[in-house]
């Protein structure tokens, strides 16, 4: 068996590890936040397609009246907003490979909604009892749509490859410890260190990013941003107790949330104002 010291096994290591990540890196529209891309587009919008298609065969839908299609209305205004503002700028749409596609989930105990890569998207009519009105759905459905343009999901999935990967090859080298201490933590306080310490943080970046960039597509597609901020005033009243302590959670809380917002609004009207389409 070949020996090797440590130092020189995580020099070597680490080279692999770059030498597989650094012709891997995309960059998110907008933002400029370089991001890890091992993951084919096509294969994870595939994949998403048909999630989506399963799912809505077995999720009971709003399939007219008006509440779909206002969500479709705003929908159809922000992704030809999203269109024609990276086409004004002669750079590359992020969305020219998205088939996209509204439903309008007939479930009022859920206030979520969300968009899978390739533009899937579905908003729940629990949600609509929240935002209440065109400007602040506008803003939820602005920050989905943002997750799926800035390729989160590739994003998380190909993180998600790379961990893996250097963990098992890093535990094989130092005989388990690294299992042995996620698992002794783990059963000590219920908590899993990797989902604190990398997965849960990354997501808080994601959602600020996504919130950053829908508010940017709303105000592009015409609507009152100023509206984001009662939007998340309402959101917190009704989450007041439930909120997880922030290191537990992948989300921003929402105090955090109208903090950012109600820093951006005037920055996102003046450099982005609606767009004629």
């Amino acid at each position: 068996m070949y020996n090797i010291n440590r130092r020189k096994f995580l020099g070597l290591f680490g080279c692999g590890c770059c030498s597989l990540i650094l012709p891997s890196c995309t960059t998110v529209p907008i933002t400029d936040r370089k991001q890890l891309s091992i993951i084919p587009e096509a294969k994870i919008n595939q994949q998403a397609a048909s999630a989506y298609e399963k799912f809505k065969i077995k999720t009971k839908l709003i399939t007219k009246g008006p509440q779909l299609k206002e969500v479709v209305n705003i929908g159809k205004r922000i992704e030809t907003a999203v269109s024609s503002f990276f086409l004004n700028k002669g750079e590359n749409d992020p969305t020219k490979n998205f088939n996209w596609d509204y439903v309008l989930v007939d479930n009022d105990k859920v206030v979520n909604a969300w968009c899978m890569p390739g533009g899937k998207i579905a908003v729940y009519t629990g949600l609509l009892k929240i935002t209440k009105n065109t400007n602040a759905l506008s803003i939820v459905m602005g920050h989905e749509i943002a997750h799926a343009v800035a390729k989160h999901s590739l994003e998380r999935a190909s993180q998600a490859m790379t961990i893996n990967l250097g963990t098992t090859v890093a535990d094989i080298f130092l005989g388990g410890a690294i299992n042995r201490t996620r698992n002794t933590i783990g059963q000590n306080t219920g908590m899993d260190i990797f989902r604190i310490g990398i997965f849960n943080p990354f997501g808080r970046k994601q959602e600020t990013e996504a919130d950053y960039l829908g508010l940017i597509f709303s105000s592009l597609a015409g609507y009152d941003i100023r509206e984001s901020v009662k939007l998340w005033q309402r959101m917190s009243e009704k989450n007041k107790g439930k909120e997880p302590p922030a290191f537990l959670s992948t989300h921003p809380s929402s105090k955090k949330r109208i903090e950012n917002l109600s820093r951006w609004i005037e920055e996102v009207m003046i450099k982005y104002p609606p767009i004629n389409i």
